[in-house]
């Protein structure tokens, strides 16, 4: 019996009937991106993986033949081989400009609301739950963010920071609700099309909702996080405004 860790319980949680392996595809594919599995890393043995998606072995080959196509895994024989992740698959700067020209400032500010509710239940459940190696470990990813060097690293910095403090909390919904919520937005926060993110202040206060859990203190927490959400919000609306004036100068006669 395969005990899985909680990134595996997020990552490889079993499947609706309806989805196959192009879920399969679009889970793993998530992960790499949030930084939840990292080039070099191992999957584990296609058995397990079977028993924790709940499909049949045919369904697990067919979607790791399509991540070998796609060159983001590969697979090595031998008493040290299986399947390992090769590539961190990069965003697409078109897409991520059409997210901000099709995506309105409601939707935008809706999302914040999502946002701001799903964090203010974890970092509640944080200061409850979370253990000293848990604190440890949140302000390792906090500092990773100001060192990253590179606008994909800093979004896999920050979207992990926030995932493994969901899983602090220890509640697999709620960390399975901040997955989805960074995949949706955390490319668009730290791409540099328009005016980038300074990482200085977001890994301040990354540190400063550290501090607050370790020492137990949710009402100051949830201050924390909700401001801190709401400047990202801000930053997104910023974002898609100059985006948008930028376009409509070109439509321009």
């Amino acid at each position: 019996m395969v005990i899985p860790t909680p990134f595996q319980s997020q990552i490889y949680r079993s499947l609706p009937e309806i989805e196959r392996a192009d879920a399969i595809v679009d889970r793993i594919t998530t992960a790499i991106r949030l930084g939840l599995l990292k080039v070099g890393e191992r999957l584990p043995p296609e058995a397990a993986l079977s028993e924790m998606f709940g499909v049949g072995g045919a369904t697990l080959r067919e979607a790791l033949a399509e991540l070998r196509e796609q060159g983001v895994v590969e697979t090595r024989r031998g008493r040290s081989g299986g399947t390992f992740v090769v590539t961190q698959p990069r965003p697409q700067t078109d897409s991520i400009r059409e997210w901000f020209l099709s995506t309105s400032i409601s939707e935008i500010r809706d999302i914040g609301d999502e946002q701001a509710a799903v964090a203010a239940a974890i970092i509640r459940l944080a200061c409850e739950r979370a253990e000293a190696h848990d604190v440890e470990r949140l302000q390792e990813l906090a500092r990773a963010l100001v060192l990253a060097t590179s606008p994909e690293g800093r979004a896999l910095a920050d979207s992990r920071f926030h995932i493994e403090l969901a899983v602090s909390a220890q509640s697999p919904r709620l960390a399975n609700a901040e997955i989805r919520l960074q995949e949706e937005t955390v490319q668009q926060l730290w791409t540099p099309i328009a005016a980038a993110l300074d990482p200085e202040p977001a890994t301040a206060e990354h540190l400063e909702l550290v501090r607050a859990v370790a020492q137990d203190q949710p009402a100051k927490a949830g201050n924390l996080v909700l401001e801190h959400i709401r400047r990202n919000i801000y930053h997104l609306i910023d974002t898609k405004l100059t985006l948008g004036y930028a376009r409509s100068n070109q439509d321009a006669p």
